[in-house]
């Protein structure tokens, strides 16, 4: 009898135990619920204040970049390298708008054609950039112009492109030729003008390039746009304590007379190229690389993508630093330019013709 009544209370405190551990573990297990549930909750509120946060500042920036500038009909606008392109399509823009614009041209027949498609109130010189002469001639006219109220914008556009090629086949004068123009043409004007721009606390858009980011191919165009984004960043810094405002412009590719250039510049550079290298690159590489330029790069013609962005840089009372002008721009070439320089390399490369004496 007492052996039953002992095995009876073992059992009992054997079930006790077994208990007390299940509700020790149901209790564990409530605790950890209740901890990740917390976290859950704490990780989801996290990021509803951060989208909250970046709904914010996309809104706030959708509204600053509304805010326009007043008096736009009494603003007036300088713009080099209006025959074509950019430039002419800008002072046509402009010129509807109401402001004041000041197309600087190379050639007379561009002056004469720009004249022809716009109001009376846009008014043409010529100006050629290389020129320091041509440069103070074109200073002192828009002066004329502009009197005690100051040049509001300055649109420096005019520039070229070739000689472009493989820096092998190009000599130091070729490259001179691209940056006396993009580069010190640029500071050239700038220099001279931006007393009239300070008086107005007015703007300096410059127009750079998808090749400012990324040199695509050698001759002096990359060069030129990387220090003509050099010379930007350095003079917006700079400008800031007068109230005025610097931006760059960065096109993509587009149709803009340039092809014909191309066509042209092809035709007769592979005749002034030495021997040697012609034999170090061969004749399929130079027509297959012709093709590349000539038949693959410049494809948009709607420039109004560009000179929209132009527009802004002028007329918002918030504009941007800098504009990535058309979608290879802003989402190929520039993402590219940050990726590592091994990747960089082997996709611009990539499907590129190879030289005849290639080891790769």
């Amino acid at each position: 009898m007492m052996n039953y009544s002992v095995s009876q209370h073992l059992q009992t405190k054997s079930f006790s135990v077994q208990l007390s551990e299940l509700k020790f573990t149901r209790i564990f297990f409530e605790i950890l619920q209740y901890q990740e549930l917390k976290q859950l909750k704490e990780v989801s509120a996290m990021w509803l204040y951060l989208v909250a946060l970046v709904g914010l500042w996309l809104f706030c920036r959708w509204y600053l970049e509304r805010q326009m500038v007043e008096n736009l009909t009494e603003k007036y606008v300088f713009i080099t390298g209006c025959d074509s392109g950019f430039g002419n399509q800008l002072a046509r823009q402009l010129d509807a708008q109401g402001l004041r614009v000041l197309a600087a041209c190379f050639t007379p027949e561009g002056a004469e054609q720009l004249e022809k498609v716009t109001s009376p109130c846009l008014k043409t010189t010529l100006l050629d950039v290389t020129s320091t002469e041509s440069v103070a001639a074109a200073t002192e006219w828009v002066k004329e112009q502009v009197g005690d109220k100051g040049l509001w914008g300055l649109v420096n556009n005019a520039g070229v492109a070739f000689p472009l090629a493989p820096n092998q086949w190009l000599t130091k004068d070729d490259f001179a030729k691209v940056l006396n123009v993009n580069l010190l043409g640029v500071v050239d004007v700038t220099l001279h003008l931006l007393p009239l721009i300070r008086r107005a606390r007015g703007r300096v858009v410059n127009v750079s390039s998808l090749a400012g980011r990324i040199a695509i191919s050698g001759g002096g165009y990359s060069p030129s746009k990387f220090a003509l984004e050099a010379f930007s960043d350095s003079l917006r810094r700079e400008m800031h304590p007068f109230g005025v405002k610097v931006s760059i412009i960065e096109p993509g590719t587009f149709f803009t007379g340039l092809e014909k250039c191309a066509a042209e510049f092809f035709a007769t550079l592979w005749s002034k190229v030495p021997a040697d290298i012609k034999e170090l690159y061969g004749q399929e590489f130079w027509r297959k690389f012709n093709q590349t330029f000539v038949g693959n790069r410049w494809k948009k013609k709607n420039l109004q993508i560009a000179t929209d962005c132009m527009e802004h840089a002028l007329i918002s009372a918030h504009p941007h630093s800098r504009y990535a002008a058309g979608r290879d721009s802003k989402f190929f070439f520039i993402p590219l330019s940050y990726l590592p320089t091994l990747l960089t390399d082997y996709i611009l490369t990539y499907g590129h013709p190879r030289p005849a004496k290639s080891l790769y």
